[in-house]
């Protein structure tokens, strides 16, 4: 029998303790006269995820609708330089480590297998390309205005734009979405050059493979890249100030990815920082010291990639002219319909409380569009998945168990390893685990952890459950199909509220 009903009554135990979005105080609402018959209903400034999607919905809604964006292609960060351009290097790394370490088990010769550089970012570069040419023919199709420049405010309706042509054009709009996105954070004394130090753009490019590759930062950016170049033959070392990988994972489940991670050769120095950095010679000195200070020691290398995490990017918009409040990490504040303390003036994506992450950034932009054409949007932050794109993947939806174990809540544990699924085992790939959290009383389940390969696909079944407050008993009477990789996911979910069958 389904339990979701009965959790009902003890209200929602995966509403975080403190919002990620901050209320502000808003004056009451007021329109803007249109100045003109070119006047828009939205604005967006930034064509990445949330920027593009927003524009799209907005247009769909039936409201006129430009984005400005300054790159000269759409699609942000993300699929210019970010998760588009290193999922494709993340897979034809992982097509040449298999070729070179896994084929001969599966009875395939090979005489010989090289890396060609060049080729393999060339189809990184293709599959970007072509993905930012759809979105412009999204824009046509939705009748969305696009105006390539850099704007910044004069006013909460007016926006000044440098186009790249060269020109200045004022662009009007009734709402104004702030849709920027982060860059890269920089650490102090470091200097990113792109070449010898380079930050997550130049590690999607580099002239050659390098025989050493130090990564500052054990996130999910930084241990991506850092498999990439670990695949094609680098020695990479990470390098982290705190004592963890990707801290914000489960701890179990981080502790067998960690050691996944040294099974493919990658070294870690936890609770360490680099204090100095010399690039006078061929190679890069680092200086290290303990976290907690202490002795200093040297690493040489060849390349540096820093990836100690993002920041909002809101430079040159002149938030401060029209009035726009930031908080001290330079985010920007809005309430639960995206708005800022200045009238008609919205904020979404990385540039305000949250994960920042392109599926999170897109849920915005919809939600705050439906809200602007007096519709109402929603956003979960606690439903928000995340996925390492290693190998194995780590996915993940809803509380850790550090999290649940916080509240306060008696809760089960139900896991099932992939060695014990007969789809893993046939393709000899079972490294991982799926780690289920429910509350004990009720059954329904309060967060879901999976390792695995494909872990970012088979996570999903897990967000919807949560959406619609399932409990595991419900996951494990649903039938799913053998062999596949989704029934270590029903048998965990066995585990949790009984026993699984296969193990």
């Amino acid at each position: 029998m389904a339990m979701a009903s009965l959790a009902r009554r003890k209200g929602n135990l995966l509403a975080s303790s403190s919002r990620l979005l901050k209320y502000c105080s808003l004056s009451p609402s007021r329109g803007f006269a249109a100045s003109g018959s070119d006047d828009n209903d939205v604005v967006v400034i930034g064509g990445g995820p949330g920027g593009y999607v927003a524009a799209i919905k907005a247009a769909q809604l039936g409201l006129k609708t430009t984005c400005i964006e300054k790159r000269g292609t759409l699609g942000g960060t993300c699929l210019n330089v970010g998760c588009i351009p290193s999922k494709a290097l993340l897979h034809s790394s992982h097509m040449y480590h298999e070729a070179k370490h896994a084929f001969a088990s599966h009875g395939v010769k090979v005489s010989s297998v090289e890396v060609d550089l060049p080729a393999m970012l060339g189809q990184k570069d293709k599959a970007v390309a072509n993905l930012t040419k759809g979105i412009e023919g999204l824009f046509k199709k939705n009748k969305v205005n696009y105006v390539k420049g850099y704007g910044k405010f004069i006013s909460p309706t007016e926006i000044s734009v440098d186009t790249t042509e060269g020109e200045n054009v004022v662009v009007k709009g009734k709402n104004i979405i702030i849709a920027t996105g982060s860059d890269v954070k920089n650490l102090p004394g470091i200097t990113i050059d792109e070449e010898k130090i380079v930050s997550s753009t130049g590690a999607l490019s580099l002239k050659e493979i390098p025989k050493r590759l130090v990564v500052i930062g054990a996130g999910y950016i930084g241990l991506e890249m850092g498999s990439v170049w670990g695949r094609l033959g680098s020695e990479v070392t990470v390098v982290e100030f705190g004592p963890d990988i990707v801290p914000a994972m489960d701890g179990e489940v981080r502790k067998q990815f960690h050691r996944a991670l040294e099974k493919q050769k990658m070294k870690f120095m936890l609770k360490t920082k680099v204090v100095g950095v010399d690039t006078s010679g061929n190679g890069v000195k680092l200086t290290l010291e303990p976290a907690a200070g202490g002795e200093q020691t040297t690493l040489e290398t060849d390349v540096v990639l820093v990836s100690a995490g993002r920041v909002p990017f809101t430079s040159g918009l002149d938030l401060d002219k029209i009035g726009v409040e930031t908080d001290k990490m330079g985010r920007i504040p809005v309430n639960e319909k995206f708005a800022t303390n200045v009238p008609g003036v919205h904020a979404i994506g990385d540039v305000i409380p949250g994960p920042m992450l392109a599926h999170k950034a897109e849920e915005d932009g919809v939600a705050c569009v439906e809200f602007i054409a007096g519709k109402h949007g929603h956003v979960d932050y606690d439903l928000v998945p995340g996925v390492v794109y290693t190998h194995p993947e780590v996915a993940s939806v809803g509380k850790t168990e550090e999290q649940v174990k916080a509240l306060g809540v008696d809760y089960r544990v139900g896991k099932f390893p992939f060695l014990a699924n007969s789809r893993a085992k046939a393709i000899d790939d079972a490294e991982g685990i799926v780690k289920i959290l429910a509350e004990k009383e009720t059954d329904r389940i309060l967060g879901v952890h999976i390792m695995a390969p494909n872990a970012g696909e088979l996570i999903h079944e897990a967000v919807l459950a949560l959406q619609y407050g399932a409990s595991s008993e419900d996951i494990a009477r649903t039938c799913h199909a053998h062999p596949t990789m989704s029934e270590a996911l029903k048998e965990a979910a066995m585990a949790t509220y009984d026993k699984p069958i296969h193990i």
